[in-house]
């Protein structure tokens, strides 16, 4: 697998750190058209259910982003959820979805297609 760019490396390291900070299961962080970086993990509440990645579409969302430029998730998981991917499609059409491992290593970029 090719080497990251460096922004692309800052927001698996923030999924990273989200993800460890809370003892979830998965991390994500999503960058917008204008680089500003929003890091989340799931929300598992009796009446409220989303993921990591849809917390951070939503954070960004919230906060004004019209388009995403990246996505990264941080999972024990081989990859992706397709509501996780669908809901990075919302905002970003063409943003590379990268998953990587709890130990930050890139395991795949689910690319736009």
């Amino acid at each position: 697998m090719s080497e990251l760019n460096a922004e692309d490396a800052k927001i698996i390291t923030l999924a990273r750190s989200a993800r460890a900070r809370t003892g979830a299961a998965e991390g994500a962080a999503v960058r917008d058209e204008t680089g500003r970086t929003y890091s989340a993990t799931s929300v598992d509440l009796p009446s409220l259910r989303l993921s990591a990645l849809q917390v951070a579409v939503a954070m960004a969302v919230s906060s004004g982003a019209e388009d995403l430029e990246a996505a990264a998730l941080v999972t024990a998981a081989d990859s992706a959820a397709d509501a996780d991917v669908a809901a990075v499609r919302d905002l970003g059409a063409k943003a590379p979805v990268l998953v990587a491992g709890p130990d930050g290593t890139l395991r795949t970029t689910l690319a736009a297609g």
